[in-house]
């Protein structure tokens, strides 16, 4: 960073430690360092807090981070500031002293990032602190934030726009999820009537694993799911605050460290939640949707959904929290036809006017059909957000295809029986009138006379439940608020009663679930490198009290398990390894690795770890060396400074003609001639 115009490659690897940006992202660090609006949608976990910071750090003046989540943006300016960036953040959990120290770096001109939440927009002054402080980018994180129809609407998000006019900088904004419908709203909310450059980046997360499951004993579902990833971070999503508690619980009893997270803790309990889950490698946090956005944990291991998500976009978003880093990471999603009743009866029962009411049963449909599925999963998620994928051979039904049948006539006497009862009942009788159950709820309204009563005795009661759930996830039939859930028929189901379509439905079989193998993160020969090196990360980051994460990810330390670095050149190759990480923490890492502590060497040789220059310094060294005392030994003692010979070793083959102005003519005459010969050499 000393140079004055640092290229977006070198600030890459030197402030954040990576070799190489990862899809789209160097387009959009281009763009918005060039100063273009641009508006970036990104899978999470897709490097978007990147694609600001570093062109914040390419920039003059002061880059201004609009985040409505104070956990992400604390968690953000503490891995900047370990990094060696100057960051700040204005939020209302701040302290005095803490406001302060962000002040005095705006006022002095020393911030490089300033975070904001975007209720602060609302205060008094702000515009015209803005204004004085020199910014000269406007980067807003979560922008679908600013959608009026959104689960996550933020009204403040409404002044950003006017807040871009008043600075007159360019903006970018970037969200994880938004489809073509939210796209247009954020690009007229926030940049009025000029048009930004639009990245849609993929939204294929390849290192995470998809699995769903109907639900049977969903409780034991989740307990063996999380036995078989025991002592790794994961998530598990519920449906009720209620279901969190208990949940932990039973994890608790099984021997989990485990937490629950819902709306209806207290402020600080919910704080201290988040705190103990960035801190701790292992916890495993059970909650409501609640949990999550405000989290910048990039080694969650596993997400888990103990009941289905509300939509296809909630669903990609939240296991989007697992694998941040790119390292392997799982998911499991339950869901059952309570499930879906209660998603239905929930977009029916709502305030949204009609077409958004249909849009949200489209959206629910979606995630329905991947629940039920018959091939890849991912293929059937990438479609839906417009790719066209092919097998990933990275999910469940790809690593198992599923049995299944034709289910045309089960079908059609489950919507005979719905149509003969007046669509006023729920799966549980009409599986009664399928299976010729005389229940005194049959009895009393006749329904065992009917000519449907018992003609499905070839399926048992799991079976039916299995059929119903599929017809419902389908959308062949709906649950009816006005008539308290009961299943009616949709215009989808009408081909297959008329016999003019045929319907194939998955098998669910009564075998129990096999329980699932451990999983671990590198191989048997790697593993107890790797829980030390994790052991060494904790240690380091309570001493500092930071996130362990912040240390080193996840991904960093199973890259130094499986490469085993030698020497300080060869951690420095290390993904996340950057250069303030490396002159921080590298020799302990490789104390542990290698077994012995490394010799400690000199502060201008430190920094030129991992560059070609650093070999080209060590044989200088060397040569130098030799002929300390002349090429026969017996001269006076002569040698280069550290930083004269890492000027030398920068040169570079093409350049070796300038050893001799560069030395001067006495260390010139010494040491000239070999010097050259070492950079033609390489």
């Amino acid at each position: 960073m000393d140079g004055s115009s640092p290229t977006a490659h070198s600030i890459l690897s030197e402030v954040f430690g990576f070799d190489g940006f990862r899809p789209m992202q160097a387009d959009i660090v281009t763009a918005v360092a060039a100063g273009t609006d641009v508006l970036a949608i990104l899978p999470t976990g897709g490097g978007k807090s990147l694609c600001f910071q570093l062109p914040a750090l390419m920039r003059p003046g002061l880059t201004v981070v609009i985040s409505p989540l104070i956990a992400l943006m604390r968690d953000q300016v503490r891995a900047l500031k370990e990094a060696g960036v100057s960051a700040g953040a204005l939020t209302s959990a701040n302290t005095e002293d803490e406001n302060a120290e962000v002040f005095d770096a705006l006022y002095k001109g020393d911030l490089k990032l300033l975070y904001m939440a975007p209720e602060r927009l609302a205060a008094g002054g702000t515009d015209r602190m803005l204004a004085h402080a020199g910014v000269t980018l406007l980067a807003v994180d979560e922008a679908h934030c600013v959608s009026q129809w959104g689960h996550d609407f933020r009204p403040d998000y409404l002044r950003i726009g006017a807040l871009r006019r008043a600075l007159d900088v360019p903006l970018a904004a970037f969200t994880a999820t938004a489809d073509a419908e939210t796209r247009d709203e954020i690009a007229a909310r926030l940049f009025g009537g000029d048009e930004p450059t639009v990245f849609l980046g993929g939204f294929d997360r390849p290192n995470i694993h998809l699995a769903f499951a109907a639900k049977d004993k969903p409780r034991e579902q989740i307990l063996s799911f999380a036995a078989a990833r025991k002592g790794q971070s994961g998530i598990v999503y519920c449906g009720t605050r209620a279901k969190t508690e208990t949940l932990a619980k039973a994890m608790c009893d099984a021997g989990h460290s485990a937490l629950a997270y819902h709306g209806g803790m207290e402020p600080d309990a919910r704080r201290e939640v988040e705190r103990r889950f960035q801190t701790d490698d292992d916890l495993v946090v059970v909650a409501t949707i609640a949990f999550g956005m405000g989290i910048d944990k990039p080694d969650i291991r596993w997400v888990a959904h103990a009941d289905l998500p509300k939509s296809i976009e909630a669903y990609y978003q939240e296991i989007g929290r697992a694998g941040r880093d790119g390292a392997p990471a799982e998911t499991l999603t339950l869901f059952g036809t309570d499930d879906i009743r209660f998603r239905r009866m929930q977009i029916d029962e709502g305030l949204a006017p009609p077409e958004r009411r249909m849009a949200d049963h489209g959206r629910l449909n979606a995630l329905l059909g991947l629940a039920e599925a018959h091939q890849c999963r991912r293929l059937n998620l990438l479609s839906y957000f417009g790719e066209k994928p092919e097998p990933c051979g990275r999910c469940d039904l790809c690593d198992t295809p599923p049995e299944t049948f034709d289910g045309t006539e089960a079908v059609r006497k489950a919507l005979s029986a719905i149509l003969r009862t007046g669509e006023m009942f729920g799966a549980g009788h009409l599986t009664d009138i399928l299976v010729g159950n005389q229940t005194d709820k049959v009895r009393q309204r006749g329904h065992d006379d009917l000519p449907t009563f018992g003609v499905g005795k070839d399926l048992d009661r799991r079976m039916w439940g299995a059929v119903f759930r599929q017809m419902m996830g389908q959308d062949l039939v709906r649950p009816d608020p006005e008539r308290h859930g009961g299943l009616r028929m949709t215009d989808a189901a009408r081909p297959i009663l008329r016999a003019e379509a045929s319907i194939t439905l998955r098998k669910d079989t009564m075998k129990p679930e096999r329980r699932p193998a451990a999983k671990t993160l590198v191989s048997d020969e790697d593993a107890p490198l790797l829980s030390a090196l994790k052991a060494k990360r904790r240690a380091l980051a309570e001493n500092a009290r930071v996130p362990a994460y912040v240390i080193f990810n996840d991904r960093t330390l199973i890259e130094m398990a499986e490469t085993r670095p030698k020497s300080m050149d060869d951690m420095a190759g290390i993904t996340g390894v950057g250069a303030k990480k490396l002159e921080r923490y590298g020799a302990k890492f490789l104390e542990i690795i290698t077994g012995e502590a490394e010799v400690v060497a000199h502060p201008v040789r430190r920094k030129l770890a991992g560059r070609a220059a650093g070999e080209t310094y060590d044989r200088l060294l060397a040569v130098q060396a030799d002929l300390a005392r002349g090429a026969d030994g017996t001269g006076k003692p002569m040698s280069c400074s550290a930083s004269l010979l890492a000027k030398v070793a920068a040169l570079g083959a093409d350049r070796a003609g300038d050893v001799e102005r560069l030395l001067g003519a006495r260390l010139a005459e010494r040491f000239g001639g070999a010097f050259q010969d070492v950079l033609r050499e390489n």
